[in-house]
């Protein structure tokens, strides 16, 4: 070996040097004196110079040097270290080592690193690395980036399912084919049953999911330990359980590992994790850990979805009770109503309606606006209709029962300290022989009612009064109007008159627009002509904002007869030739 070749070549750089035919005989069968082989090195000052053999044996990879003939002729301290099999004036490939060649294998489970560089006259020499803590550095850092990658994709696919069933199902389903070859969630029993959800894979198909219930009492030891938040650890009888409950199919008959990781919740575990694959993969301790990463987000997940359930359930309990209720049905009144609150998404809002039959057969009705909007001012209505309900029963007088329902809110009011306050007209209909309604009706700050009479004209009912709620004896203005068989009282809401639209978009419905829309309803239902206000306010409306909108329709119908169909109750135009041909 030449001095040259020594220095043309980078033990660490992967350099592959040309061979020079003009270089000097390389060491033949280690007969020559180290120090005639290759030139010496400068001193450094006054100490002498160390000879090549000596620069040699502290390289990092080992050297092994063959002559043309494939002959070990050196072999390096560090080269008789990694490959002892190799000894000099024996042929490479009787040394024993048959796996060594140019890149990584694997040698007396060491992983090693082998390069060959051509020498002059056709020799050769085989530098040999040490690789496996490099390697298995590499490995591990590969795996944390594996599991890294997978749990941040655990965490975005279980952010998004708000339902425990999608939720669940994702869990399982994401758990395959990376933890397990079968996974089985089972949740936390209620009302002493227990659901749960199985992905299993097989070959390279997608995973397929499945669920159940079982009975709280007939879970498999192993899961209702796991329920408490113990880890059971015990993996033969752990399989066992698994198969005796069905679950496992596809590793029944065969040697499989299982593992069962509880899911945290708020209190206590929300659900178990059951992971279970052939033994020819065991879980480490690595697979044990990436586990329970798994189990807590899934455990967050499952934890937000039923904590979302819940309050769903409490949420929409609460809108059933806060919704208007439909009028009870009365002798001689036909009731039509509308509503559509202002934020669509809580289908609740500030206005209200009703009835309460009354014992001599009248029927107290009501429609009212309260101030504000959304979820408050939909429970102050709610406890509104509570104390009609409460204090029809003692008075059925209008007036004196709107000044006992203003009591009763100054006293809800102040209690609280909300300084709240509604508009509400309040009327008794009471049913006459001829099939014609008395109305007798008292105003607390709201709109007038139209009446709808059946010769097409539409009256204004001339009704005041102060708002309700804000002072103790408040004004309250009182009228009595009688409807004829087949016409109709319409009360509404600010939120028909004062809606905005238009072509400029910023211009009010009003009053008169109102009475141009239902001038000629005179013949539709009570429902239709709800409706119908309804949609031509939505219509002015187009797409924009709006308050809250309520409509309550009566109309005088003929003891024990029964209303007209919608469709052939729609006025017909008719040409007034026509119409005078008739008449005569």
């Amino acid at each position: 070996m030449t001095a040259s070749d020594v220095r043309d070549v980078d033990p660490g750089d992967g350099r592959l040097p040309t061979p020079s035919t003009t270089r000097s005989p390389a060491w033949s069968a280690g007969l020559l004196p180290r120090s005639a082989a290759l030139p010496p090195l400068a001193p450094d000052r006054d100490l002498a110079a160390p000879d090549w053999f000596e620069v040699v044996e502290h390289f990092r990879e080992g050297l092994i040097v063959c002559d043309a003939d494939g002959v070990v002729r050196h072999v390096s301290p560090v080269a008789e270290r990694l490959l002892p099999e190799v000894r000099p004036g024996e042929t490479l490939d009787a040394t024993g080592v048959p796996e060594m060649a140019e890149g990584d294998f694997t040698h007396r489970a060491r992983r090693l690193s082998a390069r060959q560089v051509p020498l002059s006259g056709a020799r050769c020499c085989w530098y040999v690395e040490d690789v496996t803590d490099r390697v298995s550095g590499a490995d591990a850092l590969l795996a944390e980036r594996a599991r890294s990658t997978f749990l941040a994709v655990v965490g975005d696919k279980l952010g998004n399912p708000l339902h425990p069933d999608r939720a669940a199902a994702a869990v399982v389903r994401l758990a395959v084919p990376t933890l397990a070859e079968v996974a089985v969630l089972v949740l936390a029993p209620r009302g002493g049953r227990a659901r749960w959800w199985r992905a299993s894979r097989t070959d390279d198909e997608a995973p397929t999911v499945d669920s159940g219930t079982l009975a709280g009492g007939d879970l498999p030891a192993a899961i209702a330990d796991g329920l408490t938040g113990v880890e059971p650890h015990a993996v033969d009888w752990l399989v066992e359980q698994a198969v005796d409950a069905g679950w496992l199919p596809a590793l029944a008959g065969t040697e499989s590992a299982a593992r069962v990781v509880p899911l945290p919740g708020r209190d206590a575990p929300v659900g178990v994790l059951l992971v279970a694959r052939r033994a020819t993969r065991w879980y480490d301790e690595a697979d044990v850990d990436l586990i329970r990463a798994f189990a807590a987000r899934a455990g967050a997940a499952l934890t937000t979805a039923l904590l979302y359930r819940d309050q769903a359930e409490v949420a929409d309990t609460l809108q059933a009770s806060l919704l208007p209720v439909e009028p009870a049905e009365a002798a001689g009144v036909q009731w039509g109503t509308a509503y559509r609150p202002a934020q669509a998404g809580l289908r609740i809002g500030g206005d209200f309606y009703g009835s309460h039959r009354l014992a001599d057969g009248g029927s107290v009705f009501f429609l009212g606006d309260v101030s504000g909007k959304g979820v408050e001012a939909a429970v102050f209505t709610g406890q509104l209709r509570q104390c009609l309900q409460a204090l029809h029963r003692l008075e059925s007088h209008p007036g004196r029962l709107l000044r006992l329902l203003n009591d009763a809110l100054l006293e809800t009011t102040q209690a609280h300290g909300q300084g709240r306050f509604a508009t509400i007209v309040l009327g008794v209909a009471r049913p006459q022989r001829d099939g014609g309604l008395t109305l007798t009706m008292a105003g607390g700050g709201h709109l007038p009612p139209l009446v709808l009479r059946t010769s097409g004209e539409v009256e204004s009912v001339p009704l005041r009064g102060m708002l309700i709620g804000v002072v103790p004896d408040p004004r309250v203005g009182e009228v009595t109007v009688r409807l004829a068989p087949g016409e109709t009282c319409l009360l509404y809401s600010d939120g028909v008159t004062e809606a905005r639209g238009g072509r400029r978009g910023d211009e009010q419905f009003g009053t008169e627009r109102l009475v141009a829309a239902v001038t000629g309803c005179q013949r539709m239902p009570a429902p239709a002509l709800a409706e119908r206000v309804e949609q031509v306010t939505c219509d002015w409306l187009g797409h924009g904002d709006h308050d809250d909108i309520a409509v309550l329709a009566l109309r005088a119908t003929a003891l024990g007869g029964r209303g007209s169909r919608h469709l052939h109750s729609v006025p017909e135009l008719v040409d007034v030739a026509q119409r005078g041909e008739s008449d005569a």
